[in-house]
C-alpha cells in the first residue's frame, strides 16, 4: 500500500460512516534495528499547516487558542483503530466522541451563525 497516495487527504469516516473530516497527517515510530511502523493519523487544522509550513503552523495554533477554539492540537487516532481503506478511511471510533470536530463546531458556533441566513 502506498500509505501517502491511499491515506494523506481522504475523507476520514466513523464507525457509523460520520464524516470527520480528512486525514491531515501521518505520524510513524522509528524504532532501533526495525523498520518504521505505523502509529497514528492525524487530523487537525494545525497538522495541516504543518504540511504547508511550520511557522503557519504555530501561527494557526495560537490564533486558534486566542480565538477560544476547544482544539487547537491535532487529534490523533491509533493506526489499530482503522478498519477499512478504500475511498473513504474507515477508523473504529465515534466522531462525535473525539475532538476531531471541535474547530468544524467552534467555526459553526462562532462564525457561521453569526452570518444571516447561516
Amino acid at each position: 500500500m502506498n500509505v501517502i497516495r491511499d491515506v494523506l487527504d481522504n475523507q476520514l469516516v466513523d464507525r457509523n460512516q460520520c464524516k470527520m473530516g480528512k486525514v491531515d497527517g501521518i505520524v510513524m515510530e522509528l524504532r532501533d534495528g526495525e523498520p518504521p511502523r505505523l502509529a497514528y493519523i492525524e487530523v487537525g487544522v494545525t497538522t495541516l499547516a504543518r504540511r504547508l509550513n511550520p511557522r503557519l503552523a504555530s501561527w494557526v495554533a495560537a490564533i486558534t487558542s486566542k480565538w477560544g477554539a476547544k482544539q487547537s492540537q491535532p487529534f490523533r487516532i491509533p493506526w489499530s483503530k482503522v478498519r477499512d481503506i478504500g475511498i473513504d478511511v474507515e477508523v473504529d471510533v465515534e466522531a462525535q466522541a473525539t475532538p476531531a470536530l471541535a474547530y468544524e463546531k467552534w467555526l459553526r458556533d462562532r462564525i457561521i451563525t453569526k452570518i444571516p441566513g447561516g
